[in-house]
């Protein structure tokens, strides 16, 4: 293993407590600025962050809190509506949270007076994914331990419910056809859903447990790529139902797998918050050991910029960015 692989992070934003969940904005919001949403134990923070890898005039990264919103539990996952505008008059801000209490929080507001959210109730354990459907940001997908995939409209009303045989770690919404869904469960199985049929169209299988995150390609949604166990998994779905590459990659069990914005062999994995610091890796599918690797004390959370080979991972009071190349 190369020693030059392991860095520091390129950026780091102090936060007001532990972050345990961060999000970039995947959506074109119409700001050069990228959105950025934070949560930690009963607050969420948005914020938008600009690198001078976007722009070369600013020197490092210049990050802003737009508005920091009162949650009153601890925040388990943030989703961004591709509703969300900020070139807009007024501004919309458009996100979901899931809480330690098994809701859902849709949020709205337009950084000014209007502040509004509505729950979502149904779940009966805790929320571990949940996205909105990516075109019209109409509906929301949620998957729970209480082995179920729900599916949501925005006046809070359930409009499919799919039974699970373990519980659902991931899910993710096709970009362009969306009335297909992937739901991978803890058990090792990734289902992929037709919402119009509201059948199982296929699955994949990891062969080894606990799978614990999975995430489609959008560069090429072909692919899909999880962590179980040890190991990071990588299927070509047109290929096979088994996973087509895996190497070991956190010796304390992988937590978190996804894929880059921007290039389709390019992707990141965490591994559990240990006693000292979890591992942050980036991997290049060309490549036999990780490009990168970091460390963060209790680290959770991550995600990809949206148009930079950049990710974000949540630490103790604070933001960390690493930037790789392409």
């Amino acid at each position: 293993m190369k020693q030059d692989a392991t860095r520091n992070a390129a950026y780091t934003v102090d936060c007001e407590d532990y972050v345990h969940v961060v999000e970039f904005n995947p959506f074109d919001s119409g700001d050069s600025g990228n959105l950025l949403a934070y949560g930690g134990n009963n607050y969420v923070v948005i914020g938008t962050c600009t690198f001078q890898e976007d722009e070369a005039d600013i020197g490092g990264l210049q990050y802003k809190t737009l508005q920091t919103i009162h949650h009153g539990v601890r925040v388990g996952g943030i989703a961004w509506s591709p509703e969300t505008r900020l070139d807009s008059l007024p501004a919309v801000i458009k996100f979901c949270t899931s809480g330690a209490d098994m809701k859902i929080r849709l949020f709205t507001s337009d950084l000014q007076d209007k502040n509004e959210y509505k729950v979502l109730e149904g779940h009966s354990d805790f929320i571990n994914d949940l996205v909105f459907d990516p075109k019209e940001g109409q509906g929301i997908a949620s998957v729970s331990d209480d082995h179920t995939c729900r599916i949501w409209n925005l006046e809070g009303m359930q409009t499919s419910h799919f039974a699970l045989n373990s519980p659902g770690m991931s899910v993710c919404w096709h970009p362009e056809e969306t009335f297909k869904l992937m739901v991978a469960e803890k058990n090792g199985t990734i289902r992929f859903y037709d919402l119009m049929s509201q059948q199982a169209i296929l699955s994949l299988e990891s062969e080894q447990m606990p799978l614990m995150s999975a995430h489609w390609c959008f560069k090429n949604t072909f692919k899909v790529g999880a962590v179980a166990g040890n190991d990071w998994l990588i299927w070509d779905i047109t290929r096979s139902s088994y996973p087509q590459v895996k190497r070991p990659v956190h010796m304390d069990r992988a937590c978190i797998f996804r894929w880059s914005t921007i290039n389709e062999n390019l992707f990141a994995t965490t591994g559990y918050p240990g006693k000292m610091a979890s591992q942050f890796q980036i991997h290049h599918l060309g490549h036999p050991q990780p490009i990168l690797i970091g460390s963060v004390a209790v680290g959770s959370g991550l995600s990809w910029h949206r148009t930079l080979p950049l990710c974000a991972v949540g630490g103790d009071h604070k933001l960390l960015f690493w930037v790789t190349e392409m």
